[in-house]
């Protein structure tokens, strides 16, 4: 487990390819986000208790987006900070979206942690729960 001061002297690196992975997420730039991925990128989203499936690869990511696209009216990740280690980077930030069918708004805490080899994402997974991604990822509030 890493404690915050080691946390704290990691390059940046990660923090600024997680912080491209939001943005194109939130364009729903599905190339720009491939781009920034593994071939073998494993994508366990924040709903996956609820959905109950992993995304894998380019493919996976496709898939994604697409379903995201045909059941979120808005769907928007608000970053409000980011953590990070040698080869994790955990943002912390804020859901909010709207159904597309049903017009149901929503706005939870959310976190992500992304891990990265070569500076490239290998593996992404989301949290209702900020203090189990932190804890998960091995860091400390």
């Amino acid at each position: 487990m890493l404690d915050r001061d080691t946390a704290r002297a990691m390059p940046g690196e990660n923090v600024k390819v997680a912080r491209q992975a939001i943005a194109a997420f939130n364009e729903r730039d599905v190339s720009g986000f491939a781009a920034l991925t593994t071939p073998d990128f494993a994508w366990s989203p924040s709903m996956v208790a609820i959905e109950g499936e992993t995304f894998l690869g380019h493919e996976g990511i496709e898939t994604y987006f697409g379903r995201l696209n045909d059941a979120w009216e808005t769907f928007h990740i608000h970053r409000d900070r980011f953590r990070n280690s040698a080869d994790v980077a955990v943002m912390l930030g804020r859901l909010e979206a709207r159904g597309k069918s049903s017009g149901v708004e929503l706005s939870i805490d959310t976190a992500s942690i992304l891990h990265l080899r070569d500076g490239r994402i290998v593996r992404m997974q989301g949290y209702m729960d900020r203090a189990a991604a932190l804890e998960a990822a091995g860091l400390r509030e």
